[in-house]
């Protein structure tokens, strides 16, 4: 069982990189091309059944939409420690290879009924580095000189679900989704394990499930004026039991415990015949979520989570349609940084934190049933994420964290991607 869920996770995604904290901005190419911007502007089924299922009931008929794209990430790690000839720093680059990013949605609703259903397959979350071992940079050392060696984490999640939307009225309707989770998480080194005389273990690439939902409301008028509301809960997950492996071949299990955080959109919209414009305002609380609402240390060593706090997220996108069967689409992302500056050296292993996002895209109906979309990203953190180094074995009642005096981790990450999209109408 747990073979055939690898293979179906890793059909949907390999490796993706989030873009806001660990949670994608945005699902296919039409909805990445306006931000992620969907929640009141419902232009294609993907970006409707990510962010809001109430508006899935803009649409008619039998509708199918499939995108793939490819995504590259540059993160980069730096670290600084004293020694006794002076300051030692170094800088490693990501190695890992570029990440492949599919979803699937579908819509069926018969004209003038107030019923409207979905389903979807998305890659929602995920990250993962690749830093070499190094003889330079001091994090990435072997564990033997204090570092943590190769430094590798490989996380991904991906959400399947139903969506069911109701018209209230002609201007008003309520949506739920009820979804399932799919995640994997592998670490090298683990630091969720007791180290021993031999460091941190390297990790088998463990599996979790998990469930929640999403409810939301969406208003429009003839006037072409834009609500929507949603919020997506805590989807929960069953326990990482990860298998450990030591540099000295002793072996040991753990378990480690990491939910999605719950989020709330909001959404204003404006369509008339040759513009749609969207704004999202997002809440992801990261603060209140298992995995990353603790930091620190526990008694025997193991790192007890992230330490984020909630992260703010502003979508905006506009498509122009005065072109025929070309319309065209801009889109812009800024994301609040989750990572306190004083623990930025526990998320080394997910440093995929990106603050601005542009996109361009487009679309080209060949006919009435069929239309292609796509989109170009290109986003950047916009600086480094930077605090000291902790060790474990200087932790004390006034250095409860372990600090090292006069160290410092930071990292910074730029990314681009290309994806391409078909919309059918069955």
């Amino acid at each position: 069982m747990k073979n055939v869920l690898t293979i179906t996770s890793i059909f949907f995604f390999t490796t993706l990189f989030a873009q806001s904290g660990h949670l994608m901005q945005g699902v296919g190419a039409a909805n990445m091309s306006m931000g992620g911007a969907s929640t009141a502007q419902p232009i294609d089924i993907s970006g409707a059944l990510k962010w809001n299922p109430a508006a899935i009931s803009a649409f008619e008929g039998s509708t199918i939409s499939l995108n793939v794209g490819l995504f590259v990430a540059n993160p980069q790690i730096s670290s600084t420690v004293p020694t006794p000839n002076g300051p030692m720093s170094g800088t490693s680059t990501d190695v890992k290879s570029n990440s492949i990013m599919p979803s699937l949605g579908f819509v069926y609703g018969k004209k003038d009924s107030k019923h409207t259903f979905g389903a979807f397959a998305f890659g929602v979350s995920g990250f993962g580095v690749d830093f070499p071992e190094s003889t330079t940079n001091p994090i990435n050392m072997p564990q033997s000189m204090g570092g943590f060696g190769n430094l590798t984490s490989n996380y991904m999640m991906l959400q399947t679900g139903l969506s069911y939307a109701y018209k209230l009225s002609k201007s008003v309707s309520i949506g739920v989704s009820p979804n399932f989770n799919i995640a994997t998480l592998e670490l090298k080194p683990n630091p969720t394990a007791n180290p021993t005389m031999a460091g941190y273990p390297t990790t088998n690439n463990a599996i979790a499930t998990g469930f929640g939902g999403q409810i939301g409301i969406f208003y429009q008028n003839e006037e072409g004026f834009k609500l929507g509301a949603s919020y997506k809960t805590e989807q929960q997950f069953s326990n990482f039991e990860f298998e450990n492996t030591y540099l000295d071949n002793s072996r040991s299990e753990n378990s480690f415990k990491m939910y999605f955080p719950a989020i709330y959109s909001l959404g204003v919209g404006y369509s008339n015949s040759k513009l749609d414009l969207a704004f999202d305002f997002r809440q992801v609380e990261y603060s209140r979520t298992e995995g990353f609402e603790d930091y620190g240390w526990s008694a025997t060593g193991a790192v007890k989570g992230f330490g984020w706090k909630d992260m703010q997220v502003l979508s905006l996108g506009a498509q122009y349609k005065g072109i025929k069967k070309l319309p065209l689409r801009v889109g812009y992302t800024y994301n609040t940084n989750p990572i306190k500056p004083e623990l930025a050296f526990f998320s080394a292993s997910a440093p995929a934190v990106i603050q601005n996002a542009y996109q361009f895209g487009f679309g080209y109906e060949f006919s009435e049933k069929l239309t292609f979309n796509t989109v170009y990203h290109n986003a950047t953190s916009d600086g480094s994420s930077e605090g000291p180094i902790y060790n474990p074995m200087l932790a004390g009642q006034t250095n409860p964290l372990g600090t090292v005096p006069n160290s410092k981790v930071s990292y910074k990450m730029d990314t681009s991607m290309l994806m391409l999209g078909i919309t059918y109408k069955i």
